[in-house]
């Protein structure tokens, strides 16, 4: 099947394979958190509809 047998490398190898594990978990919960956060500001900013007709008023028509 597999051979995980490093031999006088697994003492390099392993860490290796598990520093990077903990790195790739890491940043996967990074951009898990990040999403997360982004979703909530545009659920926000979403509900919010008298703020865009504020801005509106605000601004001078074109003639």
């Amino acid at each position: 099947m597999f051979d995980l047998d490093m031999g006088r490398y697994a003492a390099f190898v392993w860490p290796a394979w598990a520093l990077s594990a903990v790195v790739l978990a890491g940043l996967s919960a990074r951009a898990l958190v990040a999403a997360r956060r982004w979703s909530a500001e545009l659920k926000r900013l979403e509900d919010e509809p008298n703020r865009a007709q504020a801005v509106q008023s605000t601004v001078a028509p074109r003639k």
